[in-house]
């Protein structure tokens, strides 16, 4: 009997569609929806520190008193929370599926007590995003990744939930960085987070917005470093995200090394029916296969197969010139 049940980052999911941080996910009806759609687990719409802290500064009032603008910024910031606990309290009452909870932020700051009130909330997981550019011109290498380090300590001596890391792709060696998080306590890391896509408008000459949305060409860089990172620090769980907008999407992510995948893009721009056409596809997949489970074939074309070649690096990339000529 072929089961879609995987393990990631300590859970349990019945199956390894993840609905990624958006809009999507933003209240409790929609999860529902999600949930009933056949989600193997859903990550909440993001609370950024970012956003709190620009409201502060639009709201903040130069006639008042240092005391009264930092009066206003705790209320700002415990009102924008007790919202997000009222999000994962009301999605755990109608979703029966794992709901994880995730935080942007750009500092070792009010994330500590954040989080422990996120645990308290009943979140199942906590999904740290970090995402920034590094654009000093004094920036100290390795500083970065650092911070990374110094947050997912600090809140692991806070939570006992599992706490997963979803990454940026602007890191120069992101396996050396799973590495140090696996070692201080992450359950599961995330690769890629997506950046703000900007353009330029030429006729206007204004900065705009660029695609929204992912495309499937964007999956290659995460199958890349998923396949390198599950062989060289395997005791982790991975998530693939960016990229998934087929089943064949789904079943590649799984022989790279991912537990599971974060859809989002694909949900937006067709319906929550994609969860049950991919969860179909990857079923009909692993039966015409001979695969009871994902266990089975997870991870069996990272970069620790292929007689000791790493075909996620420089061999694969001279073999496909060669193959062009």
């Amino acid at each position: 009997m072929t089961t879609l049940q995987t393990s990631f980052a300590g859970l349990t999911l019945k199956n390894p569609i993840i609905v990624s941080s958006s809009g999507l996910t933003d209240n409790a009806a929609k999860n529902q929806k999600l949930c009933k759609a056949g989600a193997g687990a859903i990550v909440l719409k993001s609370l950024f520190e970012e956003q709190i802290m620009m409201e502060v500064y639009q709201h903040d009032d130069p006639t008042l008193h240092s005391e009264g603008s930092d009066k206003l910024a705790v209320y700002i910031r415990h009102h924008k929370l007790n919202e997000y606990l009222s999000l994962v309290r009301e999605s755990k009452k109608v979703c029966d599926i794992p709901v994880i909870a995730s935080i942007n932020c750009y500092q070792d700051a009010e994330w500590i007590d954040f989080a422990r009130q996120i645990e308290q909330a009943g979140a199942d997981a906590l999904e740290i995003n970090i995402l920034a550019l590094q654009t000093d011109t004094d920036y100290k290498y390795g500083s970065f990744e650092q911070r990374h380090i110094d947050i997912l300590r600090h809140i692991k001596k806070t939570v006992q939930i599992p706490v997963i890391m979803k990454l940026g792709g602007n890191l120069t060696n992101p396996v050396a960085l799973i590495d140090q998080l696996y070692a201080n306590g992450a359950a599961g890391v995330v690769l890629f987070n997506r950046f703000y896509q900007p353009d330029i408008n030429i006729e206007t000459m204004k900065q705009t917005t660029g695609n929204v949305f992912s495309n499937e060409a964007e999956l290659s860089r995460s199958l890349r470093w998923t396949g390198i990172a599950s062989a060289a620090v395997p005791r982790i769980d991975y998530a693939i995200s960016g990229g998934i907008h087929s089943g064949e999407g789904v079943v590649k992510a799984i022989l790279a090394g991912a537990s599971a995948v974060e859809v989002c893009s694909s949900i937006y721009q067709k319906s929550a029916d994609v969860i049950s056409e991919y969860n179909q596809f990857l079923q009909g997949w692993m039966e015409s296969k001979g695969m009871e489970d994902i266990v089975q074939f997870k991870g069996r074309l990272n970069a620790a197969d292929v007689q000791g070649v790493n075909t996620f690096e420089r061999t694969q990339f001279l073999k496909y010139f060669a193959s062009h000529e």
